[in-house]
């Protein structure tokens, strides 16, 4: 049993079907086996469980290759292989035997049951050929009828048909409704052959309204453009004409595109107010994003569906971002933040992104970025319009304060300081929003970064030159090179006070000396690591172009006050008879008015300018001075001779001598100070003073009045003026001339000019202390 157990089990199965084999098989050879000399060539010891085995041949093999313990383990386990045998032959012969006494009861039994079965089968049959015989009797009675029921049934089926046909479009109506676009399509493909069939005649009318129901489908504006595209789809599949659909649905494409657009305004029109539009923002740019991811979706399915629509679907594309810009640019003309502006660029951005996608070959990202270009370039320009506009409207505001003499302390202070402010913090403020366009860094402007860079350094150039411009015909000059109309058109009219100019003036100054270096230095920063061009040259020639026009209107500012004081001479020489003037009383009230146009000159400047840091010039320290009336022997003597043509003469003689002689510097450069100003101004009136005593012609008492007007003018102007020397020589200038156009030229005696002089003073005072305690 160690032997068997030690055996494969493939190889007692295999001796188990060869026993089998040989048991019930007659013949063990087999017709086409080997010769006994050939098999035993090529012999081994595995052919004792062939048909073939030969025991001597197998015998003497085994000798040969085995050894005596070989030979003796072989012995016993050949012993237990056949022991093993018998005994599995002896079961097999003992459950063959069982089952041959089983199959003989059996066939006994089955003997036994077959004998009245005859009987039986001959029964059966009558029975059954009783029964077909009433079944034939029953079909023939009910053939009739049959037939009847038969034909009522096809009537109902095609009943049921044309009742279908009927309800047809109710149902589609009701599939769509449902959004059951599957089912009326199923609907509509079972109706089709009858249209084709019947359709021009008994279901005309059926065939209309469906038709009119499934286009509806695609039509109805309670229907998504999605679902609609869907719906042709299968329309299409269905064979049902789709091109009147196909112009029918890219209107539809259009009109959503124009409902687009509004949607998109009113995105762009939030609330300036932050707290009061977050909700407001966040909502219309959900409802946007769903809308253009709509629309992107219709337009890939119009794509599918209609085959070679994309250069429409191109231009729609197109007409897309166009609309986009062309709602910015009117937020531009509005003057929308730059932080709105960055809102509006994202989102359009996006949506070129998402439609890029879909339609990849309308280029709308190149397409897009050509008019970003112009969007930045326009809101560079309307920044700085704007900027250029809010200057404007600070000056004229001050002009409008000037004009109607509004009670401020100092109105040119408050309008200069205003002016300064709105060019420094309004070029401030559009450097921060410029800077918060590159520093977003937004893709779409990041590929226009240089650029802007660019256009800003122009910008301000361009800011600079033009308000100059403004200034120069703000003040009355001619600037062609000013092209801004609508500021030409508000200034049309308008006639600019000398205070104004005198702020034009001194502004001028700030920027050249102040606002344009920061500016310069702030641009530089904003530019840096970008593309700009060198422009270091630009912020001098700027410079020198302010300077000029701040030296233009300080003379500009002198001019229109010295032709107001010069208008109040002409009034005042073109008025009295010279040759029969009264004895003078008192100092003519002209001076007063003189003096009180001297103080408001000075209340502007110094408003406006600052102190002057050099010494007046005094007669003691002048090279060419002269000396005043009273001490000027040469001049008392000339007044004292008679009033001869030979005395005349030779005053006029000798006073042109002491001219050339003396070589005295009247008139300097004019500086941006207090004194050097009211300084010039003086000078030219009292030269204009002098051009009028030359016109007219005096007798002894009109001579005296005008000594004792430039006596009391000689006492006061010598506190308000730097340069006293030059204006002593004007008004030793004016007497002389006054004595040469002068009858007879006898002065008054000093005591009296004096007591006069005095008692103008008194007054003068004792009114100001009136005035002051009012």
């Amino acid at each position: 049993m160690e032997v068997e157990g030690a055996l494969p089990m493939d190889d007692k199965a295999k001796r188990m079907r060869d026993l089998l084999s040989s048991f019930y098989t007659p013949d063990q050879s087999t017709p086409g086996s080997p010769p006994h000399n050939t098999v035993s060539r090529f012999a081994t010891l595995d052919t004792i469980n062939t048909t073939s085995f030969d025991a001597d041949q197998y015998m003497n093999l085994l000798v040969q290759k085995s050894s005596l313990e070989g030979l003796l383990q072989k012995h016993v386990e050949m012993a237990a292989e056949i022991k093993n045998l018998d005994t599995d032959l002896q079961m097999l012969v003992y459950e063959n035997y069982n089952k041959f006494i089983s199959a003989t009861d059996t066939i006994k039994k089955m003997k036994n049951n077959i004998v009245g079965m005859e009987t039986n089968m001959e029964q059966l049959l009558e029975k059954i050929t009783s029964v077909q015989s009433r079944s034939d009797g029953v079909n023939t009675s009910l053939f009739e009828k049959r037939e009847h029921i038969e034909k009522l049934h096809r009537t109902r089926n095609l009943l049921r048909k044309v009742q279908f046909i009927y309800d047809l479009p109710t149902r589609l109506q009701k599939c769509i409704k449902s959004e059951a676009y599957a089912e009326a399509v199923k609907f509509y493909t079972g109706a089709t052959p009858i249209f084709k069939a019947y359709g021009d005649s008994s279901f005309l009318d059926c065939k209309r309204a469906s038709e009119e129901a499934v286009s509806g489908l695609v039509f109805s504006d309670s229907e998504s453009i999605q679902a609609r595209a869907e719906a042709v789809m299968l329309l299409k599949k269905l064979d049902f004409p789709v091109e009147n659909l196909k112009v029918k649905l890219f209107k539809k494409l259009k009109q959503f595109l124009v409902d687009l657009d509004l949607e998109y305004k009113e995105l762009a029109n939030a609330p300036v107010n932050v707290d009061e539009s977050i909700n407001q923002n966040s909502a219309s740019t959900t409802a946007h994003e769903a809308s253009i991811h709509e629309f992107a979706e219709t337009v890939r399915a119009y794509k599918v569906i209609f085959l070679h629509s994309e250069p429409q679907l191109c231009n729609l594309g197109q007409d897309l971002v166009k609309k986009h810009f062309e709602a910015i640019h009117q937020q531009i003309i509005k003057h929308v933040r730059s932080a709105d502006l960055l809102a509006m660029l994202r989102i359009i951005w996006t949506d070129v992104l998402l439609m890029d996608e879909v339609l990849p070959e309308a280029s709308l990202p190149d397409f897009a970025l050509q008019h970003a270009r112009v969007a930045i370039k326009d809101y560079t320009c309307s920044t700085f319009s704007r900027l250029l506009m809010n200057i404007s409207d600070t000056l004229k505001k001050f002009q409008l304060t000037l004009k109607e003499e509004m009670e401020e302390e100092y109105p040119l202070r408050a309008a200069l300081e205003a002016s300064k402010k709105a060019v420094m913090q309004g070029s401030m403020d559009a450097l921060m929003d410029f800077r918060l366009l590159l520093d977003e860094n937004p893709e779409l402007l990041l590929k226009l970064r240089d650029l802007t860079i660019n256009w800003v350094h122009e910008g301000f150039q361009d800011f600079f030159r033009k308000l100059d411009g403004y200034f120069l015909l703000l003040s009355g000059k001619n600037n062609s090179a000013f092209q801004d109309v609508n500021l030409i058109e508000e200034m049309q009219g308008e006639k600019i006070s000398a205070g104004l100019v005198l702020v034009l003036a001194q502004l001028t100054l700030y920027l050249e000396q102040t606002a344009i270096p920061r500016i310069t230095e702030e641009l530089a920063s904003f530019s840096a690591g970008g593309g700009v061009r060198d422009l270091a040259t630009v912020p001098a020639e700027i410079g020198r172009i302010f300077r000029s026009s701040g030296e233009s209107f300080l003379h500009l500012y002198i001019k229109m006050r010295t032709q107001k004081i010069s208008v109040l001479l002409k009034k005042r020489f073109a008025a009295p008879n010279w040759v029969k003037h009264k004895e003078p009383r008192e100092v003519h009230m002209f001076v007063d008015l003189l003096r009180q146009e001297l103080d408001e000159i000075r209340s502007e400047v110094k408003q406006i300018l600052p102190e002057g840091l050099t010494h007046k010039h005094r007669r003691n320290n002048s090279n060419g001075s002269t000396t005043s009336s009273r001490s000027n022997p040469l001049r008392d003597d000339r007044l004292t001779r008679s009033n001869t043509q030979k005395a005349r003469s030779q005053l006029l003689e000798s006073h042109l001598a002491k001219l050339f002689k003396q070589k005295m510097e009247i008139f300097t450069k004019v500086e941006h100070t207090q004194e050097s100003v009211v300084t010039t101004i003086v000078k030219l009136s009292l030269k204009s003073l002098q051009e009028f005593v030359r016109l007219q012609t005096f007798n002894r008492s009109g001579f005296q009045q005008i000594q004792l007007d430039v006596h009391f003018l000689r006492t006061t102007l010598k506190d308000i003026t730097e340069d006293e020397a030059a204006v002593d020589f004007l008004l030793d200038e004016v007497i002389v001339s006054t004595a040469e156009r002068c009858l007879d030229p006898n002065p008054l005696e000093p005591p009296v000019m004096d007591r006069l002089v005095q008692a103008k003073l008194a007054k003068t005072s004792e009114q100001g202390g009136d005035e002051k305690s009012k």
